[in-house]
């Protein structure tokens, strides 16, 4: 069905067949370490033009991708896949900009999609590509490339952030999304998008992330970005050191008050540096250290005391408000789980004790388990077949293995399991499979399927029928302490709507609590 053909583009010697002329193909031009990925009706003389531009005379050779069955709306289509692919797929490094990446519908797409497999297949035989597109779904390079398609929530927030930037810098943007909606996905390409642009080229612009783990990953992405180099990565430490014009903040609710923080001086420091007291917070530096901040937020997404909830953000808007020009965006769609919003709006349901109807996802295994011993087994099994399965779990046990890595701090039917041995990058650590990961080591992250410990630290009340907290069964000092009851519910429950939402494929719930469980599974499948 493809042929793939190759060209001498330094010398402009590239065949006599006559689709190279007049029908819709695409092309790879290369140097054996970097690559340009493109489409056109006309190849020949694309490439002359090509040939004739600066930054294109680093390359020597093209191969030329045809099919009798392509039309032009495949072409565009298969462009941004190979560019999302072969960047994660890291044999070279890719040149393309991200202007113009967008989800694209056309008639006969569900056959185009399965036939790109075998061009993948095909363009691996040839040694153009080296992983399989499991592999490369799988790793942290695809899932937070810059080149990803955006739907129409995404691509409508780019564009008018960016046309709204080129009109005037001194603006605040919050950007609210669900868990799954793309927050950290729009924000990588905005930041691409604005290095690459020429409007923005001397700006200083900054991505902020306020997650340890998360910005140890981000950082070693952005290595493999051409245009974007790991110090674009900032911790809200580094944003103190120096005036941005332009601040990218990635999981905003992550930032911290001056509050259960394990790094009171350093903080306090931080604030005396730019003038401000400790009643500041993180937020307050990046709105003081920059010109245009842009925030993408969750409310619900905010698990302790020390983070920024809804009602200290909308009061700091408040206050912006009378010094900048203030847009809010909403990302709506569901792009990580295949339950949809859906889904997201059930689990937040269920953990609220508001849910009044059964509902099941064609798409989705939401599922209860009673036998712990099963459940442990049905994930092991499923990290065999898909690979990116974890366990998750509230904070219901103690981290005695911290210091001794000879015990354990869970003990469920026999079985035993020790907290995730690292934050940063967890996730993808050796021994990860057989640890159970925290809130910290697996927020902003995706899993293929989650199997989500409920601890002690919650459970239900059949009398009220509502969903109940203990407290004393609950071990993450800083996130109770100096706190109230109902505030603490929230941080829990915020916690698990979390964990419930990691899973592209699935989520699989083991519950301790009795009554927890009989209320849980009226709502969920049990197996």
């Amino acid at each position: 069905m493809f042929k793939i053909t190759e060209g001498d583009f330094k010398n402009q010697i590239y065949g006599e067949e006559v689709y190279l002329s007049n029908w819709p193909m695409l092309y790879i031009l290369d140097n054996g370490k970097q690559a340009y990925i493109g489409e056109s009706n006309h190849v020949k003389n694309r490439m002359s033009q090509h040939h004739n531009s600066l930054d294109k005379k680093i390359f020597d050779k093209v191969h030329f991708i045809y099919s009798s069955k392509f039309n032009q709306s495949v072409t565009f289509d298969y462009e941004s896949k190979l560019i999302q692919y072969i960047t994660a797929d890291e044999l070279y490094e890719v040149r393309n900009k991200n202007a113009g990446m967008a989800e694209k519908e056309y008639y006969g797409k569900k056959e185009y999609d399965e036939k790109f497999q075998v061009l993948w297949r095909r363009l691996q035989r040839e040694k153009i590509v080296k992983h399989s597109l499991e592999e490369l779904e799988n790793s942290d390079l695809f899932k937070y490339s810059p080149y990803k398609e955006l739907n129409n929530d995404q691509r409508t927030a780019v564009e008018e952030i960016i046309n709204s930037l080129k009109q005037d810098e001194k603006q605040t943007v919050v950007v609210n999304g669900w868990p799954g909606s793309g927050k950290t996905i729009v924000a990588i390409f905005l930041l691409k998008y604005l290095r690459d642009s020429e409007s923005f080229k001397d700006k200083k612009i900054g991505f902020v992330v306020p997650q340890t783990s998360l910005r140890k990953t981000l950082k070693g992405i952005f290595k493999s970005i051409y245009g974007l180099k790991s110090s674009d990565v900032l911790s809200p430490s580094d944003v103190t050191k120096q005036f941005y014009d332009i601040l990218l903040v990635d999981e905003a609710h992550r930032l911290h008050q001056y509050k259960n923080i394990s790094y009171m001086g350093a903080f306090k420091k931080n604030c005396e540096k730019i003038g401000l007291t400790i009643e500041s917070d993180e937020l307050d530096w990046i709105l003081h250290q920059c010109k245009c901040p842009v925030l993408f937020y969750d409310e619900m997404q905010v698990v302790g005391p020390s983070g920024i909830d809804v009602r200290r953000f909308h009061k700091k808007m408040e206050i912006e408000q009378t010094k900048r020009m203030i847009s809010y965006y909403n990302l709506l769609t569901q792009m990580r789980v295949n339950g949809g919003n859906d889904y997201i709006e059930y689990v937040k349901n269920i953990l609220s004790g508001n849910v009044r109807e059964k509902k099941t996802f064609d798409k989705y295994e939401f599922k209860l388990m009673t036998d712990f011993k099963a459940f442990n087994h049905l994930m092991y099994q499923m990290e065999e077949e898909v690979q990116l399965v974890r366990m998750v779990a509230g904070y219901a046990w103690e981290w005695i293995s911290k210091n001794n890595k000879t015990v354990f701090d869970i003990e469920i039917q026999g079985i035993k399991k020790q907290w995730n041995h690292c934050t940063e990058g967890w996730v993808h650590a050796n021994g990860a499979i057989n640890e159970v990961g925290c809130i910290h080591s697996t927020q902003g992250y995706d899993l293929n399927y989650a199997f989500i410990i409920l601890g002690e630290e919650i459970g239900y009340d059949p009398v009220n029928k509502s969903i109940i907290i203990r407290p004393q069964n609950y071990f993450d000092q800083n996130g109770k302490k100096t706190v109230a009851y109902e505030e603490l519910k929230e941080y829990i429950q915020h916690i698990y709507y979390v964990l419930m939402t990691r899973g592209i494929r699935g989520s699989y719930l083991y519950v301790c609590d009795q009554e927890l469980r009989k209320y849980i599974s009226q709502y969920v499948d049990t197996v």
